[in-house]
């Protein structure tokens, strides 16, 4: 069919040979993908990007040439900048490093991002459950890492009597600290030995024995005997202990006395808290005195109580079986001081009192130095398989040591 109706628009037939050049200045159909068709405009407004003239012709981005005299200039001045901002960047971060409070509170929220707003739509337990399932899990410490559980010092200065060359008043006030210790031990030893051992008589084994017969036999024999010969009446009639109880019913007469006393008991219990409360409002002042001083006493128990509490927070703990000792006192007798360091006579050892230093300060549990351990006694003998029917073992023994 020929179609003979004319164009409605001037259109203007290329050839093979102009289309294909039209179409090779056009971008190519595989990076079509990589051409920003968005109209929102780019944040980073320096970035390096081509950019497209009407004319459909495509500018792209110069190549940098080291070998070129302005390139090479550039890039020397690039890395010149480089190395300062480098040494900057090191100097912040150490400076940040050392002024790092390292016991400070961290919020693990801070680390990640979109786990803390501001609104507090998302709750603490949500955040820690985030953390978990995106492999940050938050490990809980104890609190006291937090706070202090003891006001020990990591080193206590040492006594001034302690010293090799010391002073003769620092050498006295230390040997006068000791035997005070040392009264107050032996007192308190000699109290229990007191209370205990010396409250009971000694007795020869004998003596011991007899007693222990007469109280295991207290009750037995011949005071059974006259247990019975009482309970027997001189006309030669038992008569039991207990003997039988009679009904005696009450008449109506001493019902009614009763129930009278029992009202006329109410009536006086009545009449006395009605004196009672006259009497109290009579004393109203002296009832508020007693009441305010009651409250003081009770405010001064529980200041007494929050201060006892206060102290025992900051003792040494009982973090095992045993309770922590204060060590006894490092001291050189007169005789023993040398006046230099050449000559001194050691009396205390660094590694135990840097031990007994832990214990105190809540790190390490006290625990008692056990020594060498008892070896067992092993039986020995010979097998049944071994035996010799002819030689004992005896024998075979005195042979060994005879050999050795």
């Amino acid at each position: 069919m020929v179609d003979a109706t004319p164009l409605k628009s001037k259109q203007i037939i290329l050839t093979e040979k102009q289309r294909r050049k039209l179409n090779a200045k056009k971008p190519l159909r595989s990076l079509e993908a990589l051409t920003n068709n968005s109209k929102v405009q780019d944040p980073i407004v320096k970035r390096n990007r081509v950019r497209q003239k009407k004319s459909g012709r495509i500018i792209e981005e110069e190549v940098r040439n080291p070998t070129k005299p302005r390139h090479f200039q550039a890039n020397k001045d690039r890395e010149r900048y480089y190395e300062s901002l480098e040494k900057k960047l090191k100097k912040g971060e150490h400076l940040a490093k050392s002024a790092k409070d390292v016991w400070a509170e961290e919020d693990f929220r801070d680390k990640i991002p979109g786990l803390k707003d501001e609104k507090g739509w998302i709750s603490k337990d949500l955040a820690l459950y985030v953390s978990k399932n995106i492999g940050k899990a938050v490990i809980k410490v104890h609190d006291s890492i937090r706070h202090r559980t003891t006001k020990a010092k990591k080193f206590e200065a040492p006594h001034g009597g302690m010293s090799y060359n010391p002073s003769l008043e620092d050498h006295q006030a230390l040997l006068a600290a000791v035997a005070d210790k040392e009264e107050k031990i032996i007192k308190e030893e000699n109290h229990l030995k007191r209370v205990t051992t010396q409250m009971f008589s000694k007795v020869t084994p004998e003596e011991r024995d007899k007693r222990l017969m007469e109280e295991m036999r207290s009750g037995l024999g011949e005071e059974d005997d006259g247990n019975e010969k009482d309970d027997a009446t001189p006309d030669g009639v038992y008569k039991s202990i207990n003997p039988p109880v009679e009904n005696k019913k009450k008449s109506k007469q001493s019902r009614r006395k009763e129930l009278q006393q029992k009202e006329l008991q109410k009536k006086q219990a009545e009449k006395k808290a009605l004196k009672k409360q006259t009497a109290d409002l009579n004393r109203i002042k002296s009832i508020k005195n007693e009441v305010i001083a009651e409250e003081e006493q009770l405010n001064d128990l529980k200041k007494h109580r929050k201060k006892v509490e206060l102290k025992k927070k900051f003792e040494t703990k009982r973090l095992g079986r045993l309770k922590y000792a204060e060590p006894d006192t490092d001291i050189n007798m007169p005789e023993d001081i040398a006046g230099n360091l050449r000559n001194v006579k050691p009396e205390s050892s660094l590694l135990v009192d840097r031990f007994k230093n832990f214990q105190k300060r809540n790190i390490l549990p006290v625990s008692v130095a056990t020594g060498k351990q008892k070896s067992k006694k092993v039986k020995r003998f010979p097998r049944s398989s071994h035996k010799d029917p002819g030689v004992s073992f005896q024998m075979l023994r005195e042979q060994r040591k005879v050999k050795s």
